[in-house]
């Protein structure tokens, strides 16, 4: 597996410091879910956890939704993964989710989010349940969720392949 991630950078300004270690973050659940087959994304984390890098991945797709275009952009769209029926179905219905469909949505819920971000200041505000939500305060946010589960996909593809690494 090759490394194509780009650091981000150490100096910058406070919007690329923050869009580096987005996209660093987004690079790294894509690096550490690389080369495996769709049973491998699948593979549970340990009882009685439902996670798997497959349910990381839908999970995320969930994250950049939810915050950047019904929190920051205001739009009014149903969960992904039937996560109004199963708040967890990201993670619970990886068995006979489709891999493909999990990571075009995924890039796609990025790609909407780059846009998004791109057109607003880090003081535009959106609405998280009634409340004033900065820009700012979720690109922190995205990237606090993405390196947590980072962290767990880091493990998960350990006991896959014991592929280790940041």
């Amino acid at each position: 597996m090759k490394d194509t991630r780009i650091p981000p950078p150490l100096t910058g300004d406070e919007r690329t410091v923050l869009g580096n270690w987005l996209e660093w973050h987004r690079a790294t659940l894509a690096f550490k879910c690389a080369g495996l087959s769709d049973e491998q994304l699948r593979v549970r984390s340990a009882p009685p956890s439902s996670l798997s890098l497959l349910g990381l991945v839908r999970h995320m797709a969930h994250v950049e939704q939810s915050w950047f275009r019904r929190v920051l952009d205001g739009e009014d769209l149903p969960k992904l993964w039937n996560k109004d029926r199963d708040n967890d179905a990201d993670f619970n219905d990886v068995d006979t989710a489709s891999v493909k469909e999990a990571f075009e949505v995924w890039q796609e819920e990025i790609e909407r989010a780059r846009a998004i971000s791109a057109a607003k200041s880090l003081e535009a505000v959106g609405d998280r349940n009634g409340r004033e939500c900065s820009h700012r305060y979720v690109l922190v946010h995205v990237i606090e969720e993405y390196a947590r589960h980072n962290g767990h996909a880091d493990l998960l593809r350990e006991r896959i392949d014991g592929a280790t690494g940041d």
